[in-house]
This record gives structure tokens, C-alpha cells and sequence, in this order.
């Protein structure tokens, strides 16, 4: 072969392989990309939606340069999207409200198990799973509120008045069937008994004074309204319309008194607002320093304010002029788990006694 040949022909070899070697390396910064960019994302599955928590993912996001994207739905919604996308699902958090909803998710797989110290040490046993598996974030009290006209101060003290007959034709409530309600019953079954906690839902539902219907804030409106003298709500209702700027709201507040049911004995009963990884998580360290954020003075704050509701870490603090009316309690130191294994059982209950 001619020297000049030769040269062409190594010339060309050379030119080739280079060709190939940058291809290969461009190819492999392609692949890289993805996943470098997926190293500071957070996907959060949410059932939350208050403005307030807007400053929390921004703040997290400022702290920790991780861009949250963010899916908002109601809980049974996207408990069901997460269990049809299964393996695939694109899922790091999911963040819900009530222990009933945190239960059942477990129980179909959802959540994955996480060693955490610094949530170990904030949140308090009463509102976590010891596996780690999911952690409240925000708690909440479920009151009874009646007509102060009707009702005189010290007539009703606990859950358990609630079925004396002297209340008959007075009581109103949301179905029997929703999670909140089955949480309340749950915590009476793990006090009293299941025969006990039937016996006094079937007291509460020959007391009412109108098919339940509605949400809480209904429950509210009817009792100021007439229709009824006595109702339970969660707390965070009750702030909202003391915390409105519609005037009918505030006046349906000043013909309500709230009591703080079980004071002497065992204390309000407490529900959470909480999540957890998911157990397909793609980015599973962003999630855990999410969940860990929430567990922060700042994001308590943040966290509890957007919903009306109290911290669950002790030295955090908020300031919320509608709570600190509402007074101070004793709280139920049940932990929630009872209040998920229960959950059945209560349902069975609930039909059984017709309350619908």
C-alpha cells in the first residue's frame, strides 16, 4: 500500500473512532441528564390545599435548592392513583389529612418503612408509627358545639352524654360513614369496648335531629339556625368562621359555645394531618428531607397555620388569635394507630345502627 494511501486510511480510522467515542459520550450525558436533574426534584402527592402551605414548599425549596412538583387531590383520589400506577408511580410523599386516611394507605402498601432520628425525636410517639411508616404533622380536636340558648354551660360534658335520650330530636352530624366520624368512634371502642361503642352510636343516632348530611361547617349553620341544639366538628372548622370576613360567619360563632367533651377524664380526641414516603419513591432522600423539614419549628408554624390547626413538635409555636379563643384542652393521648385498626370495626357499626 502507498505511504500516502496509508495515511489516508489511518486518517480515516482515527476520524472514525473519535466520531464514535464523542456519539458514546454524548449518549451517556443524555442518559445522565435525567437522572441528574431527578436528584433535585421532590413529587408530592397532596390532599392539602391552603395557600399557607405555599410558603412551606418555597421555603423548602429555598433552603434545600429541591424543586417540588406537586399533584393536589382529594385523598381518596389519589390513594387510588397511586395504587393503580403501582411500581411506576412517579410518587415521593404523600401527604393527607386524618390518621383513618394515613391507616388505610399503610395497610395497601403505600408508605415505606424510614429511619429518621430527626423525626424520631420531634414527633411525639402519640402521633407516629413506630415503624416509621407515616408521622402526623398537624393535630386537630373533634368538639361538641351547641346553641348557648339551649344548652346551659356544664350540660354536656363528654362524647358519651351524647346518647343520654334527654337529647332526643337534638343532635346533628355529617354520615356516620365519614372518616371522621369513624375515627371519633374508633378512639370510644379503644376506650370502652366494641359493645359499649355500638350501644352509644345507636343512643347518638335515635338523638338526631335530622338525617346527617353535609360537612362540618353544615353541622355549624343548623345548630345556629335552630335546627338542632348540639353537633361535632373539628376545630379547624370552628377557626374558620370566627376567622372570616362575612359577617354571618362571625354571628353564626356567637350563638355557638364550644365544650372540650372528656375534660375530666381521658380529653378531647385528637386527629393528625400527616404523611409518608412512598414505597416506589424515585427520589427517596429528597422525601425523607422533606418530611424532616416539616418537622421544623418554621414549617410547623406553616404547616399548622394553613389549616387552623395545633404543631405536634413541642417547641414550635404558631400564632393563630381564632385557636388561642378556643381555649386550652387535655388531649386525648391515645396514639393513632387505634384509631386506623379500629376503622373497621366502626364501619360495621355504623351500619348496623342505620347511621347513614
Amino acid at each position: 500500500m502507498p505511504q500516502k494511501s496509508h495515511r489516508n486510511t489511518m486518517k480515516i480510522v482515527r476520524n472514525t473512532l473519535h466520531s464514535i467515542a464523542t456519539a458514546a459520550a454524548l449518549t451517556i450525558a443524555a442518559m445522565a441528564a435525567p437522572s441528574q436533574a431527578q436528584s433535585n426534584v421532590l413529587n408530592l402527592y397532596s390532599a392539602r390545599h391552603y395557600s399557607t402551605d405555599e410558603a412551606l414548599y418555597a421555603n423548602f425549596t429555598k433552603a434545600t435548592g429541591i424543586t417540588i412538583n406537586r399533584i393536589e387531590a382529594g385523598e381518596d383520589a389519589l390513594l387510588q392513583r397511586l395504587k393503580a400506577e403501582g411500581a411506576n408511580s412517579p410518587a415521593d410523599v404523600f401527604l393527607t389529612v386524618d390518621a383513618g386516611r394515613l391507616w388505610v394507605a399503610e395497610q395497601d402498601g403505600i408508605f415505606a418503612p424510614i429511619q429518621s432520628s430527626v423525626l424520631a425525636d420531634r414527633i411525639p410517639d402519640t402521633y407516629r408509627l413506630a415503624s416509621g411508616t407515616w408521622f402526623g404533622f398537624s393535630s386537630r380536636a373533634r368538639v361538641i358545639v351547641v346553641d348557648r340558648s339551649v344548652v346551659k354551660d356544664g350540660e354536656l360534658s363528654s362524647y358519651e352524654d351524647l346518647a343520654n335520650p334527654k337529647w332526643k330530636g337534638q343532635i346533628c352530624t355529617r354520615s356516620g360513614s365519614h372518616v371522621y366520624m369513624l375515627s371519633l368512634l374508633s378512639s370510644i371502642i379503644e376506650h370502652n369496648g366494641a359493645e359499649k361503642a355500638e350501644a352509644w352510636a345507636k343512643g347518638v343516632v335515635a338523638n338526631l335531629a335530622r338525617q346527617p348530611k353535609g360537612g362540618d361547617t353544615d353541622q355549624l349553620k343548623a345548630v345556629a339556625a335552630g335546627e338542632c341544639s348540639i353537633a361535632l366538628s373539628n376545630t379547624y372548622y370552628i377557626a374558620r368562621l370566627l376567622k372570616s370576613d362575612k359577617p354571618d360567619d362571625r354571628a353564626i360563632m356567637q350563638k355557638l359555645r364550644v365544650v372540650w367533651p372528656n375534660s375530666a377524664g381521658r380529653g378531647v380526641h385528637m386527629n393528625v394531618s400527616g404523611g409518608g414516603v412512598v414505597k416506589t419513591a424515585p427520589n427517596r432522600a429528597n422525601a425523607i428531607k422533606f418530611l424532616e423539614y416539616l418537622a421544623s419549628d418554621e414549617a410547623q408554624g406553616y404547616f399548622a397555620n394553613g389549616n387552623n390547626e395545633w404543631p405536634v413538635v413541642k417547641t414550635a409555636t404558631i400564632k393563630n388569635e381564632a385557636l388561642d379563643t378556643l381555649g386550652k384542652f387535655k388531649a386525648d393521648p391515645i396514639n393513632m394507630i387505634a384509631l386506623g385498626k379500629n376503622q373497621r370495626l366502626a364501619q360495621e357499626i355504623v351500619n348496623r345502627v342505620g347511621w347513614k
